[in-house]
């Protein structure tokens, strides 16, 4: 496996990483909203990632993987209800659908991915480092 292979490796993985960020200050932004454009309160969003092997056939026997981003799919989780006879979305019984949106998990997983994200960008800098002593001893 080539130097650019690692980078490769851990662009992908920054790629990915970034949008799951994106879905997760999505699902945290929208967490009271209540109402939709398509009906019905928001529903939360997963990030799918799938390994990708690499394209060369020198690189399949040592069987380096990128990992890319297949879909941002809905949660299918039924929306949670609420009692709150004030809010503009009750029923006639004073219940609220709210989305399924659990804060608690999200900062989970936004803690997990900020450390993915981290630990891609400290395989970069290792692997540049790298990269530079060789040259050096090159000299």
């Amino acid at each position: 496996m080539t130097i650019f292979n690692t980078f490769d490796i851990s662009a992908s993985g920054l790629s990915a990483q970034r949008q799951r960020l994106n879905v997760i200050s999505e699902n945290m932004a929208n967490v009271n909203t209540t109402r939709m454009p398509g009906g019905g309160p928001y529903r939360r969003k997963n990030v799918v990632l799938e390994s990708e092997p690499m394209e060369k056939f020198a690189s399949m026997l040592e069987t380096p993987e990128k990992v890319k981003v297949v879909a941002v799919k809905e949660d299918p989780q039924e929306p949670r209800v609420e009692f709150d006879p004030t809010h503009p979305d009750a029923d006639d019984k004073g219940m609220v659908a709210m989305p399924n949106v659990n804060p608690v998990l999200e900062m989970v997983n936004l803690t997990m991915a900020s450390r993915a994200f981290d630990a891609n960008v400290s395989v970069i800098r290792t692997a540049k480092t790298m990269a530079q002593k060789a040259i050096e001893i090159g000299r």
